[in-house]
C-alpha cells in the first residue's frame, strides 16, 4: 500500500493514475469542507474538480515535502469565498437593479432592457454545469444529446439542469417585477 507522499511525488512526476488514487483519496472530505462553506453539493463538487483540474497542471510544481493537505484546503477555500464574493456581489447587483426598476417606471422598453439586464446578472449567479448548459443551447445551438457528449453527462441530467435554470430565473425575474 502506498502512502499519500509516494502518491503525491508520483503526481509530481505526472502519474494520472496516482492523480486519481489523490483525488479519490480527497474527494469525500474535500465535498464536505467547501460544501459547509458555499452550502451547495453542485457547486461544491464543481469548485473540488476545478482545484483538481489547476493541481493536474501544476503538477511539475508540486513540492512532496511540503503540507499538500494544507495545500489543497487552502485552495479550496480560497475558491469557496472568492464564490461567496460573487454571489453576494451580483446580489447587490440585482438589488441596484431592483431600485432601476422601481424608479424608471417611464417606458416598457426601459423595463424590458432592464429585465434582460437582471435576466443576464441571474445568469451569472447560476452554478456552473447550469451555466454552461444554457450558454451551449442558447449561444451554440447545441441539442440535448451533443450538450451530454461535450459534458459527459447523461441526456437527463441535462433536461433536468435546464429546468432548474429556468425555475431559478424566472424566479428571479418574477420577483424583480413584484418590487
Amino acid at each position: 500500500m502506498e502512502t499519500l507522499n509516494e502518491i503525491i511525488q508520483k503526481v509530481a512526476k505526472g502519474d494520472s493514475k496516482a492523480f486519481t488514487q489523490l483525488y479519490d483519496y480527497y474527494r469525500e472530505p474535500g465535498l464536505r469542507f467547501i460544501t459547509s462553506i458555499v452550502k451547495d453539493n453542485e457547486e461544491a463538487e464543481n469548485m473540488l474538480q476545478e482545484v483538481f483540474v489547476k493541481i493536474w497542471h501544476r503538477r511539475d510544481q508540486i513540492n512532496p515535502e511540503l503540507n499538500f493537505n494544507a495545500y489543497l484546503y487552502t485552495c479550496l477555500k480560497n475558491m469557496a469565498f472568492d464564490h461567496l464574493k460573487k454571489i453576494d456581489k451580483n446580489e447587490q447587483m440585482l438589488a441596484q437593479y431592483l431600485i432601476k426598476v422601481k424608479e424608471s417606471q417611464e417606458t416598457d422598453v426601459d423595463v424590458e432592457e432592464i429585465k434582460i439586464d437582471m435576466l443576464l446578472s441571474a445568469i451569472t449567479t447560476l452554478p456552473t454545469k447550469r451555466k454552461r448548459i444554457l450558454q451551449l443551447i442558447l449561444e451554440e445551438g447545441k441539442s440535448y444529446k451533443e450538450i451530454a457528449e461535450i459534458m459527459r453527462i447523461s441526456k437527463n441530467t441535462v433536461k433536468n439542469q435546464l429546468v432548474k435554470a429556468k425555475q431559478y430565473l424566472r424566479l428571479n425575474i418574477d420577483m424583480s417585477s413584484a418590487y
